[in-house]
Order: structure tokens, then sequence, then C-alpha cells
């Protein structure tokens, strides 16, 4: 059996096929991943939780799409989401289907003919991997369930969080792999699986990327800040953030960088953040540390809620505090915060064209460090994930596809 995965360009996407695409290697099959050149390198060196030697098991391709824009990211965009990779997606989504279906380029062309089935792709069976929540997809499904009113009200979010994302995946498909687990989203799980069981897709199937593992929890005090690659904050922005963090006297982590670019190993330049790092290092030395830094240490996490860090954060046992930036995050932030308990909210997403106080913001920190409240946050952080991978979901989505 040959397993061909075919990627999107979004960096979270990225990470999780290619997690998908070792999982599935490290069971003895064959896999294929096929991505524009950039984005493979950019995937390979960026894989994190295995050792580099094991992507010997998986053969990669490079799509032959054509050169797009890669246009700085601008802070002070009107629109939350990250418009300077709009060239990279449109470009991506009318070229790519072109060199995978033109043989003998095609790393498709070796499959069975029983494989060779409906889909968008004409000589493969398809499986669409949603990097989202699988609760993100009750909102459009059925807007007025108890679900989507105890997690999030839909005119607290934006449209993106609305979108149908399994028409965009193209009918009919095999099945949908979602990077879930019941432990999380069980009742999600099971209002989306009989609302697809009637659009006619017949396989549903859970997946939780077995590599998160389950995370120990040290003593813990130290605040992680970081808010993704895809989005940064306005320079106003940034010196609240920086005036709470040294106002809360706690130990922090802080990942302060650009945004990516669509293409990541374009020249940039210097970050525009480089002065204010080097006197801000000065005035929180001993406190603050402004480096990437796993450690058991870490309390909790300041985050956009991109769902890859979502799921991070929940299997490691870490609370979230949450700060929502675009596309389907307001709608992880108000999963982590109303419906798990195990976030507290420090940017509601109606407020995202606002700049947050030092002083707003100073009270969540302290709230999720020091405070009773905080304290039994963290506790829900470390519970919510139930410390059991969803190793069978694995085992029946493997099983289903080498029938």
């Amino acid at each position: 059996m040959t397993v061909d995965t075919v990627n999107s360009v979004a960096v979270g996407h990225l990470n999780q096929l290619l997690h998908l695409s070792l999982l599935l290697s490290s069971r003895g099959l064959a896999v294929h991943y096929a991505a524009p050149p950039p984005h493979v390198r950019q995937a390979r060196e960026r894989l994190h939780g295995w050792d580099p030697k094991a992507l010997v098991s998986v053969e990669f391709h490079d799509l032959d799409v054509s050169s797009y824009d890669s246009p700085a990211p601008d802070p002070a965009a009107p629109s939350p989401f990250p418009n300077h990779l709009m060239p990279m997606f449109e470009t991506f989504a009318a070229a790519a289907r072109a060199p995978l279906a033109s043989p003998p380029r095609t790393p498709l062309r070796h499959l069975p003919p029983r494989r060779r089935r409906a889909g968008r792709l004409a000589n493969a069976e398809a499986f669409g991997l949603q990097c989202v929540a699988m609760s993100y997809n009750v909102g459009w499904l059925d807007p007025g369930h108890r679900l989507s009113a105890t997690t999030a009200s839909s005119s607290s979010l934006p449209d993106a969080c609305m979108s149908k994302e399994f028409d965009e995946q193209g009918a009919p498909i095999a099945g949908v792999v979602m990077n879930t687990c019941r432990v999380l989203e069980g009742e999600f799980i099971d209002v989306v699986a009989r609302a697809a069981a009637v659009q006619r897709t017949d396989a549903l199937r859970g997946l939780l990327d077995t590599m998160h593992g389950n995370g120990t929890t040290a003593a813990a005090s130290v605040l992680y800040v970081s808010f993704g690659t895809t989005s940064c904050l306005r320079a106003e922005q940034v010196a609240e953030l920086a005036a709470a963090l040294k106002g809360s006297r706690q130990r922090f982590i802080w990942v302060l960088r650009d945004a990516d670019r669509a293409d990541i190993f374009a020249e940039s330049g210097e970050s525009r953040h480089a002065k204010f790092l080097s006197e801000f290092t000065k005035e929180t030395e001993g406190t603050g540390l402004l480096e990437i830094l796993a450690h058991g240490a870490t309390a909790a996490f300041m985050s956009h809620c991109g769902w890859n860090s979502t799921i991070e954060s929940l299997s490691h046992g870490k609370p979230v505090l949450a700060w929502p930036m675009h596309s389907d995050q307001p709608w992880d932030s108000e999963l982590l915060c109303k419906y798990l308990k195990a976030g507290l909210l420090v940017r509601p997403w109606e407020k995202h064209g606002e700049t947050i106080s030092a002083e707003a913001i100073q009270k969540v920190i302290e709230e999720a460090m020091v405070s009773d409240n905080g304290m039994a946050v963290r506790k829900r952080g470390r519970g919510a994930w139930g410390g059991t991978p969803s190793r069978k979901d694995l085992d029946d989505f493997v099983a289903y596809i080498t029938r």
C-alpha cells in the first residue's frame, strides 16, 4: 500500500501533514509527500519531535508551481488575516493540480486500479486532512446547536470560522482525517460525523498526532509567550505587552519575531524588533528570556490559539492565555476558555482592532500565574488531555486505507 500526501502551503498544514506522513511510514506504508520546493524544504527544516533520520522513510516530491510575490507582513493592515500570504495561496490553488495529475511526474501514477476512484485527483482515493479543530465545523453545520452556543457566539467570530471546509475539500472524497481526539472533542466529533454521513462522506476518522505525547509538569513558574508564524503585533501593542510582562514580575519566555513571508528563505533584512529587543533584554535581565525555550517549568502559554499550538499546549498540560489573531483561532480560544475551561482570554476577538492595555494584559498574567482561579485553570489544563493518545484511531485509519 502506498500513501500520497499532497500538501497545502500553510505552515501549520506543512507540519501536520509531515507528522501524519511519518506516522504512516512508521507503520510500514510507503509515503510520498508533495509540495512546492520551498515548502518541502521548510517542512523538513522545521520538523520537531522526530529524529531527523526519520525523514528518509518519506519520499519527497517538488511540485512545479509558478513563482509568486512574497511581500513583507504588514502589522498595520486593516484586516487581521495575513494577507501578505494571499499571493502564495492563490497561486497554489490555481497551479498545484496540473503537476499532480500529469504523468509521469506525479507520484500518484503507481496506484493500483482499485484506488483510482472519485476525488479531485482522478487516479487516487482522496482523504482530506483538515488542520483545524473538529469543533470548528459545528458552527456552519448547525449554528443553532447547543455546542455552538456553549462554545462561542457566531456573531463574535470572523466570517472565516463559518466557512464550509468540507465543501472546499472537493466531492466526493473517501473521508476526512482530523488532528483531534475524543478526550478533547468527543461531542463535536459525533455531531460532525452524523452530518458528514448525510453528505455522503463515507469514512470519518479522528486522528491525534501521537507524537505530542504526555507532558510532565515541573515546578511551573514560567509564562511562555508566542503568537505563531503568520501574525505579528503592531508596535504599540508590543510596547503594551512588554510593559505587562515587566510589571507582572513573572518569569517568562517571549518569542518576538516578524511573521513569515510566503517564501521564508527570501532575504528579509533585519527584524523590526531588533532595537527594542536589545533594550528590553537589559531591562528584564534575570526575569525574561527572548528566545525559544522548551522547559518543564513552563506554567502557561500566551498564544494565538492556532490548532497546532492548542494541541501541543494541552498535550503538555499547559493552560492557554488566549490571544486569537485570525481564521479559526477565535474559535479555538473560545473552545479552550469556555468549553474546556483550560484557558483565560486575554483579548476577545471582538477587540481585535484595539490595542490592549498593559494593565489589562498584566491582570490576566497575574490571574493565571498566582491566583487561586489561575491554579484551577492550570489544573484543568493538565486534566484536559486525559493522557490517552488516539493510537486506536490511527490503527483504524491504517486498516481502512490498506483494506
